[in-house]
């Protein structure tokens, strides 16, 4: 780990336990916690903290695979939960999605740029263009592939790609459901899973995986999650995962989407703005150009704008100071 990152994990873990036992048992007075596992580091890391702080007696996981999921992902998912031995069920969300249209709406849309499209096909969005090239102008692509294997790309307009996105946001808001129906019946607490990087820049759906009632790792760099990882004992099928976005049936990497930069070099250029380091030392410690560092800084400057009212809480049209205080 860079020394920009360092830290002591031992010590982390247990100030996060005691906030997080705080949190659930005095603040929100619930008897535990509820956690979705996706079999990616982030989501195994908040739901071992969880055991950390509460025991594993009163810690449920959820396991919620569609049609469109890595079956690595459920694999590592159930590994996960019978290494820290925590209740866990598992529940194929792909006929409630069916009934939403999620994937009628998706294939719709791609259909409007790939008329041939069809059930056997399969499917990502990428993001065209790249803050380190210089690019002016970034735009989305949907690339497909064929029951063939033959590879397509196309440029998705707006409309279409916004669809896209609007059906596969479904899956993150009905897992949420879900999560909040389980903590209902129990009442236990809902744990949300985003790192920094992905709580900074928006990197989350409002009301899906961007819901919850505490969230342990938001403050910490995706690479002092993986060191927590290591600290907690997680098995290594998990920490040495290629971080994915797991919602579309080709493959599809963080950096492919949304990231500027893959994660370890991000969390670098992201600390430097944060703490005022100049362009040209943060090019130095990372291997890019002072020139491309600004660029980043740019993109994650631009993200934070734009996805700001992601963050926001509803807006109302007179305040109400009794509620408010």
């Amino acid at each position: 780990m860079h020394p920009w990152l360092e830290m002591n994990a031992a010590e982390v873990i247990d100030r996060i336990s005691l906030r997080m036992r705080a949190v659930v048992g005095d603040t929100l007075r619930k008897k535990g916690a509820v956690v979705a596992v996706s079999g990616g580091i982030d989501s195994s890391v908040c739901a071992a903290l969880a055991v950390h702080a509460l025991g594993a007696s009163r810690v449920l996981a959820l396991i919620l695979p569609e049609a469109d999921s890595s079956p690595g992902s459920l694999a590592r998912g159930e590994m996960l939960c019978r290494r820290l031995g925590v209740r866990f069920e598992a529940t194929d969300i792909t006929p409630i999605l069916a009934t939403f249209g999620c994937y009628r709406w998706r294939d719709e849309a791609i259909r409007s740029v790939f008329p041939e499209f069809g059930p056997e096909w399969k499917s990502k969005i990428v993001l065209s263009g790249s803050p380190l090239s210089g690019d002016r102008m970034n735009f989305f692509k949907v690339v497909v592939r064929s029951p063939a294997g033959d590879l397509k790309e196309k440029r998705l307009p707006l409309e279409a790609y916004l669809q896209v996105v609007a059906a596969t946001n479904f899956k993150q808001r009905t897992r949420k459901t879900l999560e909040y129906f389980h903590a209902d019946r129990l009442n236990y607490a809902v744990v949300g899973t985003p790192n920094r990087l992905e709580y900074d820049q928006g990197f989350f759906v409002k009301n899906g995986d961007g819901a919850a009632d505490l969230k342990p790792i938001a403050h910490l760099y995706k690479t002092q999650v993986y060191a927590l990882a290591d600290a907690l004992g997680l098995p290594e099928e998990i920490r040495t995962a290629r971080p994915t976005t797991d919602t579309y049936n080709l493959e599809q990497g963080q950096d492919e989407f949304f990231f500027a930069l893959p994660y370890d070099k991000l969390d670098m250029v992201l600390y430097g703005l944060n703490h005022g380091i100049p362009a040209a030392r943060v090019a130095e410690e990372t291997g890019l150009t002072e020139d491309q560092v600004e660029r980043v800084f740019q993109d994650i400057r631009t993200k934070r704008r734009t996805t700001h009212p992601l963050h926001m809480k509803p807006v109302l049209m007179e305040p109400v100071p009794e509620i408010e205080a």
